[in-house]
Order: C-alpha cells, then structure tokens, then sequence
C-alpha cells in the first residue's frame, strides 16, 4: 500500500478494552492483554509506512480512579510489555519515551520504565511514546506554573512567551504535534488528552474496539488521512 501523504506524528487513543472483553464474557484484564497485541501489531505497521513518531494514550491521569485489581493488573502488564518488548525496540531501533506524571507508578514498573527509555534514547527509526498517567489539563497546568516561575526568576521575559516557548513546557517538548489522532471504540471525544497540542490535528474516530483494530484498520484511517486538506486556519484558494 502506497500514501502520497502520510502523517508524521500519529496519535491514539486505544479505547474499548474493556468493551472487548465484556462482549466475550470475560474479565477486563484479558481485553487490556488483547489490546497490546494491537499496539505490536500497529507498531510494526507504522513502521512500514515510516510514521516518525507514534504516542499512544496507554494510562489517563483519571484511570487511577478504577477498581484497584485492574489498574494493579495495568501496571503488572505494563512491566512485562517493556521487559518482554525492550529487544524488539533495541533490534528496531525504536525509541521508547513517556509523558505524564510517574510518580504514582509503582516503583517495579518505573524504573522498567526508565531503564527502558534510557538505553533506547539514542534510536530513530521510530519515536514510541506511552502517555501514562496522563492528563492535559494537569500538564497544562504545570507548564503554566513553570513559565510563570521562570518569568518570576527573570529567565524569561513576558515578550518572549509564544506558541514554541509554551511548547516546550509541555511534555512533549520536542516532539512536533500530532498530524492525525485516531480514536477506537466510537466515543467521539478527546478524553483530556493532548489537548494543546491537536489543535489542527486531524481526528478520525473508528466503531472498532481497540483489541480488534488491526493494520487494516490502520490503512483505513491512513486513506482518510490522505484526504484530508490541511488549512491551519487558512484558505486552500
């Protein structure tokens, strides 16, 4: 499959685990473990069409609200998919990255985590990002904060505060927006995420649970992306 046009930045939200599961009579946990075979499965796929940077909604700031057993479940699942995947990244020359607030991450999985991030920082083949423990209003927020101190301190001037200063508060300071954002599952809202950095970002939502969104799926939403005509607020005449 050829694209004339292919985003750079891909972002996504991967909803409907634990619809997936309940379809099937199952517990959640197997939905959430169904789940990562898409994200390998997307990876490898984006890869193909050489989309440079990939972030995935893994973990919201307000999943921490679940039902104990289950984010206990996440985070033991989220240890072993960097342990079992850190050599395919290495391999790949993929590499790994996280934004969010880690501080409630049990201690196991951070520094799997970190360890990860750390000997894959060097890659570019592609750029992995695990948005865990993420919410946009809280980096929002923070960056906020951090501007305003620095503006305290006299690091930075009220004149020199733009749309690239403010960016790099952010924790995606870095990384250029998401050109496309695709949503599984049919709920047709953003779920705080991203929330500064989609602001021209191309939104394609799918009635497909993520556990079932495969590369066909993905080439779907790639065709409609490559549709699409970017105006960034101007005219296309």
């Amino acid at each position: 499959m050829n694209f004339k046009n292919m985003p750079n930045h891909l972002a996504i939200i991967m909803d409907g685990n634990g619809r997936w599961a309940k379809k099937r009579g199952l517990d959640r946990i197997h939905g959430h473990i169904e789940g990562i075979k898409s994200l390998k499965t997307i990876i490898k796929a984006v890869m193909e069409y050489k989309i440079k940077y990939l972030t995935v909604y893994a973990f919201s700031s307000e999943n921490w609200q679940r039902p104990e057993s289950e984010v206990d479940s996440l985070m033991t699942l989220l240890d072993e998919y960097i342990r079992i995947e850190l050599s395919y990244l290495i391999e790949n020359k993929i590499r790994l990255g996280f934004i969010g607030n880690i501080v409630k991450i049990p201690e196991k999985s951070k520094k799997a985590l970190l360890d990860a991030a750390d000997r894959t920082k060097d890659f570019d083949s592609l750029f992995l990002t695990l948005a865990l423990s993420y919410g946009s209003k809280e980096e929002i927020l923070n960056a906020v904060s951090k501007t305003a101190e620095d503006l305290k301190q006299g690091k930075i001037a009220s004149a020199d505060i733009n749309d690239n200063l403010f960016s790099s508060y952010l924790y995606t300071s870095g990384m250029p927006d998401p050109d496309m954002l695709i949503r599984t599952s049919g709920e047709r809202r953003i779920s705080n995420f991203m929330l500064y950095q989609i602001a021209y970002t191309e939104i394609y939502f799918t009635k497909t649970l993520w556990p079932d969104f495969r590369k066909k799926d993905l080439i779907r939403a790639l065709q409609d992306y490559e549709k699409r005509i970017r105006r960034f607020g101007k005219t296309d005449i």
